[in-house]
């Protein structure tokens, strides 16, 4: 997925044991079309397809742990079809909303659970980019992409992230 979402936890409880989760939402009841430069609704929305929760492959792991430094959801794939390889379905030209969920584990009386929506990283699931700046961040930032580069235009710096948000209990 690009950009990544990556957050900071903070205020956890270092000895207890943490799940983070990550959900994509379809958060309205349109397609969408690119005309003339812009985004705009373009018909009905398809039916959102289950959405299957990502698990940090890290999870669970102590508070302390979580609060070290920032969680990347890095590894996460997304797709535009079925195939049960542990990727996250998406509908083409839908928009979404990722949401990180924080649960604490242990006895049901000590579960619970925290969502966190992040309104500011809703995005619209495409299979080409329909924008030629995007597509140059996309190649400059995604490890994937790094083969389009020449050698004389990879970052020294492997990779670079815009700035992460915080999350807190």
């Amino acid at each position: 997925m690009f950009p990544v979402v990556k957050v900071v936890a903070r205020g956890l409880e270092p000895a207890a044991m943490y799940t983070l989760l990550l959900e994509f939402v379809q958060v309205d009841p349109h397609r969408w079309k690119y005309v003339n430069g812009e985004w705009v609704p373009g018909g009905k929305a398809e039916v959102a397809p289950p959405n299957p929760i990502y698990i940090h492959p890290e999870s669970p792991n102590f508070g302390a742990h979580w609060m070290k430094e920032a969680v990347s959801f890095a590894k996460v794939k997304l797709t535009n079809k079925s195939n049960g390889n542990g990727q996250i379905m998406l509908n083409s030209l839908h928009k979404y909303e990722p949401r990180v969920h924080l649960v604490r584990v242990g006895a049901e009386e000590q579960r619970t659970v925290l969502t966190y929506r992040f309104p500011e990283t809703q995005f619209i699931a495409v299979t080409a980019y329909q924008n030629e700046e995007v597509t140059s961040l996309k190649i400059k930032y995604n490890p994937f992409a790094k083969a389009f580069l020449d050698a004389k235009e990879r970052p020294a710096d492997s990779q670079t992230y815009p700035q992460c948000k915080s999350i807190y209990i």
